[in-house]
């Protein structure tokens, strides 16, 4: 592929910078947009360098406009994650959603930027009719008055705006939904290193026996995940060869109980658990795990398994504990 020069909303958040990464390997041109509100420089390392840095609020217009200028291409992640937000600041959630989405397809028209790469997320069915999902399921918000739908019900709207406003108007519009990514410095609002932090806690409290670990729900609830390297391999194959005004589910196909994942978790410290359940927030999905076919079908193979990624994830989780102080 010829080398193109990239605007990364969202570009110093997790998945972000690791796109932002490979985006260099590949011998593009970067401009990262960002806030770093839950975004970090460190993330880029030494490449931070190589990027050009735009700091400043998606849902400034104006902004967004000047960072668009120039570039060939968007990748617009740039969003509020973590499902504690989701609870606590559903109307901040659904402002940087909504505007965001607007103010970057209106900026890429403005400037003649024929080509538009959308994160979305599997939250916008929530709750999936069938497992494994493909991409064809219905996109549902199930309760209006549970602030947890603020994401799910943000991304359904930029689903919606790219295929009916963007891809309209621009040359080439690909949307991909992430399913579970995980790794090193992935924050810490997510399960596996709030999992990871609250056992090592346990463990230095009771260097010995089996641990009492209190979950939320009775364990038998499944996710599928991704592991940061594979999933951006998944994204540059939508990114180079996904069809226009398509969506692709991208993640594993490894369905795992939230049991096993604590168990597994608790294996990376040498430890044994005891599951103590406990009650589960209003609105969380018991089942989820994507169908990836249509990615396989662009030649995406994982090569991380969940073993190798979590005793990645969770050593660094350990070893950098105090920087969530």
């Amino acid at each position: 592929m010829a080398a193109k020069k990239y605007l990364v909303t969202g570009g110093t958040g997790f998945i972000g910078a690791a796109l932002v990464l490979r985006l260099l390997e590949h011998g593009h041109a970067v401009r990262v947009l960002d806030n770093n509100s839950r975004g970090a420089e460190r993330r880029l390392g030494n490449a931070v360098s190589d990027v050009e840095m735009v700091i400043g609020d998606i849902r400034d217009a104006e902004f967004v406009a000047r960072a668009v200028a120039g570039v060939d291409a968007v990748h617009h992640l740039a969003f509020v994650n973590g499902t504690e937000n989701f609870y606590k600041h559903p109307d901040l959630v659904l402002e940087v959603g909504a505007k965001g989405m607007i103010n970057v397809t209106d900026a890429c028209i403005k400037h003649g930027v024929p080509e538009l790469i959308l994160a979305s997320s599997s939250e916008v069915y929530q709750s999936p009719p069938q497992v494994p999902t493909d991409e064809s399921v219905p996109l549902i918000v199930p309760d209006l008055m549970n602030p947890r739908y603020s994401y799910g019900g943000g991304k359904l709207f930029s689903e919606l705006y790219a295929i009916n406003v963007a891809a309209r108007r621009m040359g080439r519009v690909v949307i991909y939904r992430p399913h579970n990514v995980y790794g090193p410095d992935m924050g810490w609002e997510h399960v596996v290193p709030q999992l990871a932090t609250r056992m090592a806690g346990l463990a230095k409290a009771s260097p010995e026996g089996t641990l009492d670990f209190p979950i939320q729900g009775n364990g038998t609830e499944t996710r599928s995940f991704c592991f940061i390297d594979d999933f951006i391999d998944g994204l540059i194959l939508v990114q180079d060869h996904g069809e226009t005004g398509n969506v692709y589910h991208i993640g594993t196909t490894e369905e795992v109980t939230m049991a096993d994942l604590a168990h597994r978790i608790a294996a990376v410290l040498g430890r044994s658990i005891n599951i103590i359940p406990g009650p589960v927030m209003a609105g969380g999905t018991l089942r989820r795990c994507p169908s990836i076919d249509k990615l396989a079908s662009l030649g995406y193979r994982q090569k991380t398994q969940l073993d190798q990624g979590l005793a990645l994830t969770c050593s660094w989780y350990f070893q950098n504990e105090k920087m969530s102080a």
